[in-house]
């Protein structure tokens, strides 16, 4: 006979997350075994120190508080609703609850018990994956290793919007200089030890065999009990709850290793085997703080953030997600595709702010990034570029709502540049007036644009070409794509300027392939990586890709890589430039975060060797470039 109750209660939850990726014949069995649970309002489901449940818990209908008390006041923390989980705990800790589960109003939460559930992760990353993204995001900071007593993280329990691929690249940072003790050492002498060096554990040897460890849970559920004296060897009250993993584990292989053997840490060896030494000791603190800093938790935490200060300290928790990728070698063309995501985050959730300062829009617009911004290739804090559009409205309409997008403009401006991001030297931002307008306004600025090129004293405007939303509607982004792609690619006189103004830039290498460098000035002796190198290429691609309609990316890299695709007789060298520009990107990100600027200019001599051959290397494909731009475009119309 069938059990209707359990494929009910299974239809509930294949219809939220992690469940729906689980087949349903296994939900059914998983159903089978759960507790219903009703509250009524204020009842508490589980309390700080309570000891754990057998069970994690969805809410079936009602809302769930989770909240701490500090200093006798209490902090809500989330708010559980239907379809939501809590109580993750027991998954992956041993010791207590450390916040209290409290119903908000009448509710029904089903209680699934985790011996039952434990044995479907390990078929399931995504499940994995999906749990401990929302333990972490719930879990209190001041029990992550690094981060301090700083608060609470400010995040719900849904997993990230974001893929998991990362997870497999993404490397942890972890005790890397164990703290070693003899067996005879008394559990005082190795608390002290541990106290004194900030160590969660320590590992115990005789004669480098390894006999145990001895955790923080170990001296608070042995000692602090009672059950042993502090005068005890720590050997007896050692735990041998672990697991070997090599030195290059990934943050998703060591949560799968932690959740397949229910092991509250690992120890890490060059094979991931007991013969070798021990080099590093990973605790599910660490993977928590990993998951604190991935980029997907980063971007809902960013969307929920209520000030400027809270999305500065996100802001440079991303520049930690970039330094680390970068040198794990992680694909940069990866890298730059997250964090053009977490940037566009950013920025709406700065106009978000600055909303709620004015009020909802008087109309609809689109808020536009350009530049390294709207082409996703800002890894480092450069300048904003931006410009706003909004929708044409009613004559007597114009001026107020022109005026209100200015004043909003100008505070999301300003919030940008508290968070880091500093003002374009050259005003193109859409605080300028002239950047801030109607849609037909901007349509007739782009026939402008594309009608007149090369008027006396008027700016190259390419990088309005650039450009990518960033908040507000699509609609109007893809109206003004589809403008732009109806004057450009036929106008000869336009793409030919674009072309000129692409290949007149100052050449990088000289006679004997020596690097130009600046003669005078405030960068005297330095290499301008930006002018002279990273900005040819932009251009260039640009404007091919321009010519062949392509559109859906403004993506340098991406460019390079769809005209490939489309002109079999030059693919090889837009392969190369791909590759090139990736490097150039990389040596001024790397050079920017040693020396905390933007990198634009760069010292040569102060590069090793190899980093000078391949900077040179990554120049050399532009000679080729412009040959193509100039069998392409009618130059003489601007020699």
């Amino acid at each position: 006979m069938k059990n209707t109750l359990a494929e009910r209660l299974a239809t509930f939850l294949a219809a939220y997350q992690p469940f729906s990726e689980i087949p349903f014949e296994e939900l059914v069995s998983v159903a089978a075994t759960l507790q219903i649970r009703t509250l009524e309002k204020n009842q508490i489901l589980f309390k700080v120190d309570d000891p754990l449940h057998p069970f994690f818990y969805i809410v079936a209908s009602g809302a769930i508080n989770l909240s701490v008390v500090a200093d006798a006041e209490e902090t809500l923390l989330n708010r559980c609703e239907t379809g939501e989980i809590l109580g993750l705990r027991p998954f992956f800790a041993k010791n207590n609850y450390m916040m209290t589960a409290k119903a908000r109003e009448e509710s029904i939460v089903y209680g699934i018990p985790i011996d039952t559930f434990r044995p479907l992760l390990l078929t399931n990353s995504q499940v994995l994956d999906f749990l401990l993204q929302s333990f972490a995001s719930t879990a209190p900071r001041n029990s992550l290793s690094t981060m301090g007593k700083s608060g609470l993280v400010n995040d719900t329990v849904r997993g990230p919007e974001g893929s998991t691929e990362l997870q497999y690249f993404q490397s942890l940072s972890y005790d890397k200089k164990p703290l070693f003790v003899k067996a005879s050492d008394t559990v005082q002498v190795v608390a002290q030890q541990m106290t004194d060096n900030l160590k969660q554990s320590a590992v115990i040897l005789h004669n480098n065999m390894l006999l145990g460890v001895v955790t923080e849970h170990d001296l608070s559920s042995k000692i602090a009990t009672g059950r042993l004296p502090l005068t005890a060897a720590c050997q007896l009250i050692a735990s041998k709850n672990y697991v070997f993993v090599p030195e290059n584990t990934s943050l998703a292989e060591a949560q799968l290793s932690i959740i397949r053997h229910n092991a509250p840490l690992l120890l890490v060896s060059a094979d991931g085997t007991e013969t070798t030494a021990i080099t590093g000791v990973i605790h599910l603190s660490d993977l928590i703080s990993a998951q604190a800093n991935n980029p997907g938790l980063l971007i809902k935490e960013i969307k929920k953030a209520l000030s400027v200060s809270e999305l500065k300290d996100l802001r440079e928790k991303m520049t930690d997600f970039i330094q680390l990728a970068i040198e794990k070698k992680v694909p940069l063309s990866h890298v730059c595709a997250i964090t053009g995501e977490v940037n566009m985050a950013l920025i709406k959730r700065c106009i978000d702010l600055a909303v709620l300062d004015y009020g909802s829009p008087p109309c609809r617009f689109a808020f536009l990034s350009t530049g390294s911004q709207g082409r996703k290739e800002q890894l480092l804090k450069t300048d904003q570029d931006h410009f706003l559009v909004y929708e044409d409205v009613a004559i007597d309409r114009v001026t107020a709502v022109r005026e209100y997008f200015l004043r909003l403009s100008k505070r999301t401006t300003q919030f940008l540049s508290d968070i880091g991001y500093s003002e374009c030297p050259n005003k193109h931002m859409a605080n300028n007036l002239n950047w801030c307008k109607s849609f037909s306004d901007w349509i007739q600025q782009y026939s402008d644009w594309t009608s007149k090129p090369g008027l006396k004293n008027q700016e190259n405007p390419g990088i309005f070409f650039d450009f990518e939303l960033a908040a507000g509607e699509a609609k109007i982004e893809e109206s003004l794509w589809e403008h732009v792609m109806s004057v450009v690619p036929k106008n000869k006189k336009f793409l030919a300027y674009l072309a000129n103004e692409a290949i007149k830039r100052p050449p990088a290498l000289g006679f004997f392939s020596k690097f130009n460098l600046e003669e005078d000035g405030e960068y005297k002796d330095l290499f301008d990586i930006k002018n002279r190198a990273i900005l040819t290429y932009v251009e260039i691609a640009r404007v091919i890709a321009l010519s062949r309609e392509i559109k859906g990316s403004t993506n340098t890299y991406s460019r390079f890589k769809q005209l490939a695709m489309l002109e079999p007789k030059h693919a090889d060298v837009y392969q190369v430039a791909s590759e090139a520009f990736l490097m150039l990107l990389k040596i001024r990100t790397n050079e920017g975060y040693k020396s905390g600027s933007d990198a634009a200019y760069i010292a040569t001599d102060e590069l090793s060797k190899s980093d000078r051959e391949r900077l040179k290397s990554a120049i050399l494909p532009l000679k080729e470039l412009e040959e193509i731009v100039k069998s392409k475009f009618q130059l003489t119309f601007f020699s």
